[in-house]
């Protein structure tokens, strides 16, 4: 039976993970730590914290793997540093505490276009988040890029939205790399990874996501 800690469960992928793990009998015990409490559940440890208060010698950071669900966008955080200081910090911290108490395997939400030396802000946030993680020593580190997310969101995110529709019309003609890539794909990845992931480091793209939806 294997523990796993959920970064992220309010979001839209860490909410389908968050699903599928509750009832996969391969895990024994799900920490999901959140800033407001989640409904109980058997086999949910519910820490309630935020960025701001991460404490750090936690029994509950004692898990066998780690999915990483964390992602906002700059509009939400309110300015490029409180952006930064979740997708790219609060990762860290959680990385961090979590390999320094055991944790063997993670799976990372990142994005398409990730590299630490982008132009874009948002992809190179993005991009030295994963040279960081990487460099913690995680026997299994699996790294998803998606594209644009889909599915059913609690926010309103009109731009956002407007995209989506707009991909989901084009997308015979696209290629995958440029398709949406459906949160709940996304979180199956992530969740076997977190569970069965090989050792070494994978890079999982946003046009193996779309040609995954099709086998």
């Amino acid at each position: 039976m294997t523990k796993i800690l959920l970064a992220g469960a309010t979001g839209l992928v860490g909410g389908h993970a968050l699903t599928l793990m509750l009832a996969d009998d391969r895990v024994s015990q799900l920490v999901a730590p959140t800033r407001r409490p989640l409904p109980p559940h058997p086999k949910l440890v519910n820490p309630l914290t935020d960025s701001s208060s991460l404490p750090s010698d936690a029994p509950w950071w004692a898990v066998d793997g780690v999915v990483c669900a964390i992602g906002t966008t700059r509009a939400k955080a309110g300015s490029a540093a409180a952006f930064r200081a979740i997708d790219r910090d609060y990762v860290l911290a959680i990385a961090r505490h979590a390999r320094t108490a055991g944790a063997r395997r993670f799976a990372h939400t990142s994005s398409m276009g990730a590299n630490p030396r982008a132009p874009l802000f948002y992809s190179r946030t993005k991009g030295e988040a994963e040279a960081e993680i990487s460099r913690l020593g995680f026997p299994s580190l699996t790294i998803v890029r998606p594209g644009l997310l889909g599915g059913n969101r609690n926010e309103h995110r009109p731009m956002e939205q407007a995209m989506e529709r707009l991909l989901r019309i084009a997308a015979p003609i696209l290629p995958p790399v440029a398709r949406i890539s459906p949160a709940i794909t996304v979180a199956h990845l992530l969740v076997e990874a977190a569970l069965t992931g090989p050792d070494g480091t994978r890079i999982i793209s946003s046009g193996d996501i779309a040609r995954m939806r099709h086998r």
